[in-house]
């Protein structure tokens, strides 16, 4: 047996050991699930075609037909080698939790947070029962609630800011674009599964790398980072599915939404909107950023032109 042989078969047999239903293996392939099914469902609706639907639809399913470059079983198969290399990175780097360890750290966080809310609250008030039962409120509101949710807004921050000097790195140099990024690029008409439609060096770059810095840096619980790898998921797919949907939160309470990095993928923004997949603060701030309104603007002027 020689040594890829073996490496893959310990792969295989620590897969095999692990809890398919613990935080950590749930984060593995949690997101895939998502993936396939949100997929799915923006898929069905591109092919039946409903009346209500296609007045929000970006292009026409001529324009993606005659425009792309790729075959959508390319991008299927594409996407699963994709996710397979994930999944089989991810096994590798596996750390299992020690759950009672986890407990007890929990436990000292929490009683940390209680002593220093009381010793603050008995400086204005009398030491007594309630408000020691006030300090062990405020002490789970910021353990379970504070935190984490800065924890994912610092990580949604981190993996942007990743996305975009990678991102336009990938357009600025032209070794990296034709041979790498080109292959994205190929869906000049996005649709939603092409959302992880990249080269397997992309893949790992961009996206793998980023989210592991992302949940690294913020030092995430397997569970948060499982609902964080979720989120972030749905949110691509939903910026390549197709359709600007007024009632999609995902698209109206975020500026980088399906319109914003629709431009991107046309002729004339590839040199634009290289943010994604939440803010557009990096576009803004180094100049690159080309707005659904500047180009519907632009259109009007060529109609009355």
């Amino acid at each position: 047996m020689n040594a890829t042989t073996q490496f893959f078969t310990s792969t295989i047999q620590a897969s095999l050991r692990c809890d398919p239903w613990s935080d950590e293996m749930l984060t593995l392939w949690v997101p895939i699930v998502f993936y396939w099914v949100y997929s799915i469902s923006f898929h069905f609706l591109m092919k039946a075609e409903i009346p209500f639907f296609e007045k929000y639809r970006i292009h026409t399913s001529s324009d993606m037909e005659k425009r792309n470059r790729v075959s959508i079983t390319k991008v299927l198969y594409m996407v699963a080698f994709q996710q397979v290399i994930q999944v089989i990175l991810g096994i590798i780097v596996f750390r299992p939790v020690d759950q009672n360890l986890l407990a007890i750290q929990q436990v000292r966080s929490i009683r940390f947070l209680t002593d220093a809310a009381f010793n603050l609250l008995t400086k204005f008030t009398q030491s007594s029962d309630m408000i020691f039962k006030i300090a062990s409120s405020i002490a789970s509101i910021i353990y379970w609630g504070i935190i984490p949710a800065f924890q994912f807004v610092s990580a949604m921050v981190i993996m942007d800011a990743h996305q975009y000097f990678f991102h336009r790195l990938f357009h600025v140099n032209k070794f990296l674009y034709r041979h790498i990024h080109s292959h994205h690029h190929r869906l000049y008409v996005p649709y939603a599964f092409g959302a992880l439609y990249n080269h397997p060096v992309e893949g790992f770059m961009l996206d793998s790398v980023g989210a592991t810095l992302a949940v690294e840096i913020t030092r995430m619980s397997p569970r948060l980072s499982m609902i964080f790898f979720t989120f972030s998921t749905l949110k691509t797919v939903d910026d390549h599915c197709g359709y600007a949907l007024p009632w999609d939160p995902l698209q109206f309470l975020f500026g980088n939404n399906v319109e914003y990095h629709d431009i991107h993928h046309q002729p004339y923004g590839i040199k634009k909107n290289f943010s994604q997949p939440f803010f557009t603060i990096w576009d803004k701030f180094f100049g690159t950023e080309l707005s659904v309104q500047q180009v519907k603007a632009s259109r009007k002027t060529k109609k009355v032109e």
